[in-house]
């Protein structure tokens, strides 16, 4: 491994090695400056707002507008005694929409986006940016050029300056960000779980309100058979139908406001003094038992808030604030206020009260309208799992699964064929193992409330290193939300042996398929960090690198942005013969939500012309997805002759003279090295568990592309350089990539090993390789094997 520190004497010997692996290796600056700036800020007129304000409602409100269903069933699982009751659960519920959807969310939250994408990720990238709290430190300030990376600069003495050096100070505490951030993710899935379960079941049991003999089991079919019905029709896409969403969803919130002003008239007006939040106080002080748990019911009414801020990637924030302020908050409080005034009317039909509250004339319609209802609001909240899962693998937080892009016109829109068939599976246990609502919605609670209180928490950073915010303002962000949010949290733990253990479960199992996979990709990257090769060890072999070099283009896959990966090392130490052209290939992924095409790959030279060597970093963000139809290879190759090309133009415009010298600088300094390391014997340039010495390098082979050639070809001309690139084009082209088994070292403990040599290791047999990810050929495969003990 590479040592810690050096001693005085290896300091003073290393410095023309030092300066020149300094000079051969630099980041890529230069090539980053020149990608052009092609993002522009969309400009939206008011007619447009007004038309993306009511698409989203397709999209964003599905999963709220469908609460009615079953609040106040949850609310009073075991009846209603006393009207004071059901007055307060309603000024319960109508502060509660106006606290958090309305005022923490939409007004609030929703500003908190990156580029337009929301979610916990989106958070935790906003973070990344703007402080170093990534635990994969594979970011270079290049990456701060790209249009997508947005980030701020601090006055010395601010407290955001001081808050961003406290997160940077320890390593515990960017684990502590990160595990709050998993948490918040894992706690996210749960809902792309509940949801259709709760949602559908709910829905489906409008079938037994007109036939009070039907059994349960018949509501419980009918609801898995929509859910299988839904879940195979994932690999369409919403594109497909997403034209269908919008009108039925506004016709749903019509629906249930119209309803509910109906039974306000009809019923029992007085409900609308539950708009005085006294009632919130009386409601407690009654001190019933019953009080304090019926606040997990409540909750129900504002699921769909997370996803609302998931799922805001298609659309400008001030387009979903107007279908919410307009349209969706009116319309449920509306609804609840009519269920309300039917409950008191009517206490014995709390259980099915908002199909009970209809008008017998329009039932059958609006059964209809609410099982469609429910069907949009469970594919919002799946459609946001496969974004949530894609960025959690983008961000090395997921083993690598198959991506597939179902639109053309939007990038958001994926189906993960692996992950489908699993929330189905746990889907259906969970609607058929549970078979009623009230246990289904106290696990529903659970996990609404614990990513509520994530979100709460990120926020605090994102409020004073993002925006800026004087801390009195972060302040009371952060006390009104927790004041609401922990007598939530308080009541939904009360009932975890209810149903809440479930998204516990299903939490804590993806927490630590996430940790682990995280762990090893961390530890992976240090390995290779730690055993990579200096570029000064690679000049010292010679313009043939110390082996034959073969007509073709070598394509070497690592994650490092700089030095020689153990991998290449590996490879030209066990095999005689290496490719004319090497590439060393870099992709990684940053903490934005795009890289714009034109700013993705940036190409460098490595060394002097006659090596044929390059580097090749290909950026992505956690949005991105590499399609069958991209021909990863044809990019590099593009890219390749592009940067030949812009070389070129910019040699000509460089001055021969100082050209000439810069050339002779170099030389010196190779000359100067290799006298050092022949001077010293036995000298060893060494990082990581690689060594190479003076006395056993590899003796340089005769090739065509070796000795007086290579000479003649540095003084070739950019057409000639062209055909020689060419040339090796069509004699062939291998990408080499690393087969590496990752081990726990003997010393390490039981934990660790169980985690490492048997999570880790069977997660990487069920996960996808590189090579079907970048869509490389088979036949042009070379995998080199190597294992990694950490």
């Amino acid at each position: 491994m590479l040592m810690a520190s050096m001693s005085d004497c290896e300091t003073t010997n290393r410095g023309s090695m030092w300066e020149l692996d300094q000079n051969l290796d630099q980041p890529m600056d230069e090539e980053a400056s020149q990608l052009k700036n092609m993002y522009r800020e969309k400009k939206f007129s008011s007619i447009l707002l007004l038309r993306l304000a009511f698409q989203s409602l397709g999209v964003v409100f599905g999963d709220l507008g469908t609460s009615p269903l079953y609040v106040f069933y949850n609310i009073f699982p075991h009846g209603v005694d006393d009207d004071e009751d059901v007055i307060g659960a309603l000024s319960l519920i109508i502060y509660t929409l106006t606290l958090i959807p309305l005022m923490k969310y939409v007004f609030v939250v929703l500003r908190a986006n990156d580029n337009g994408q929301g979610g916990t990720f989106a958070l935790y990238s906003l973070l990344c940016r703007h402080a170093k709290v990534s635990t994969i430190p594979n970011q270079h300030k290049t990456d701060e050029e790209l249009t997508t990376y947005s980030r701020q600069t601090y006055d010395e003495n601010s407290l955001a300056a001081k808050v961003k050096r406290w997160l940077e100070g320890h390593a515990y505490k960017k684990n502590c960000l990160l595990i709050l951030v998993l948490i918040g993710t894992c706690t996210a899935i749960g809902d792309g779980i509940l949801t259709p379960a709760i949602s559908v079941l709910s829905a489906s049991g409008g079938i037994r309100v007109q036939n009070q003999n039907m059994s349960t089991d018949v509501v419980v079919i009918v609801a898995v058979v929509i859910l299988i019905g839904l879940f195979c029709m994932q690999h369409y896409g919403t594109d497909k139908v997403g034209w269908l969403f919008a009108p039925l969803v506004l016709l749903w919130f019509i629906l249930i406001g119209s309803v509910g002003v109906v039974n306000i008239h009809k019923y029992n007006s007085s409900v609308l003094k539950a708009y005085n939040p006294v009632y919130i106080f009386r409601y407690f002080r009654r001190g019933k038992s019953e009080i304090w748990t019926s606040l997990g019911g409540v909750m129900l009414s504002i699921t769909g808030t997370e996803a609302l801020y998931a799922d805001l990637c298609h659309f400008p924030v001030l387009a979903i604030q107007i279908a919410f302020t307009l349209v969706v908050f009116p319309c449920l409080l509306l609804a609840y206020t009519g269920q309300a005034a039917y409950i008191i009317d009517h206490k014995d039909h709390v259980v099915d009260a908002f199909y009970r509250s209809i008008p017998e004339a329009i039932y059958w319609p609006a059964f209809i309208i609410a099982t469609l209802a429910a069907v949009v609001a469970s594919q919002a909240t799946i459609s946001a799992t496969y974004s949530i899962i894609k960025q959690a693998l983008s961000l090395g937080c997921f083993p690598r699964v198959n991506v597939v892009h179902t639109s053309k016109k939007f990038l958001g829109q994926i189906y993960i064929p692996d992950i489908n068939w699993v929330l189905m599976i746990l889907c259906i246990a969970v609607t058929a193992g549970f078979k009623n609502q009230s246990q289904i919605g106290n696990a529903y609670g659970t996990a609404v409330v614990i990513v509520m209180l994530v979100t709460t928490f990120l926020m605090v950073p994102v409020m004073l290193l993002v925006w800026k915010s004087h801390w009195i303002l972060v302040v009371i962000f952060l006390v009104l939300s927790l004041t609401v949010e922990l007598p939530y949290f308080s009541a939904c733990i009360n009932k975890v042996d209810q149903g809440g253990w479930v998204p516990l479960v299903i939490a804590i199992t993806f927490f630590i398929v996430m940790y682990v996979w995280h762990f090893c990709t961390v530890k992976r990257y240090e390995f290779e960090m730690h055993s990579k090769v200096s570029m000064a060890w690679i000049l010292g072999l010679g313009p043939s690198l110390g082996l034959v070099r073969v007509p073709g283009i070598g394509f070497v896959y690592t994650e490092l942005a700089s030095g020689v990966p153990h991998i290449f090392s590996h490879f030209i130490t066990n095999l005689p013969a290496i490719h004319s052209v090497v590439v060393l290939v870099c992709v990684k992924y940053l903490p934005v939500y795009t890289v714009p095409v034109e700013e993705r790959f940036i190409m460098k030279r490595i060394g002097p012309k006659n090596y044929h060597m390059f580097r090749c970093v290909a950026r992505y963000g956690y949005k991105d997805i590499h399609k069958k139809d991209e021909d990863f290879e044809k990019m590099l190759l593009d890219r390749l002759l592009i940067f030949v090309r812009l070389e070129s133009m910019m040699d000509d415009y460089t001055d021969s003279e100082d050209y000439t010298i810069r050339e002779q600088k170099a030389e010196r300094s190779t000359r100067s090295l290799l006298l050092t390391e022949n001077a010293g014997g036995n000298t060893m340039s060494s990082i990581g568990d690689l060594s190479y010495s003076s006395q056993d390098s590899i003796v340089p082979a005769k090739s065509p592309l070796t000795g007086n050639s290579l000479t003649r070809y540095s003084s070739q001309t950019f057409g000639d350089e062209l055909e020689f690139l060419n040339r090796c084009k069509e004699a062939g082209v291998v990408h080499i990539l690393g087969n590496t088994i990752v081990q726990a070292r003997r010393d390490s403990g039981i934990l660790k090993k169980v985690a490492v040599n048997y999570v880790y290791a069977f997660l990487r047999k069920l996960c996808r390789e590189n090579s079907v990810i970048f869509n490389v050929p088979h036949e042009s495969l070379l995998n080199v094997g190597q294992i990694y003990y950490i």
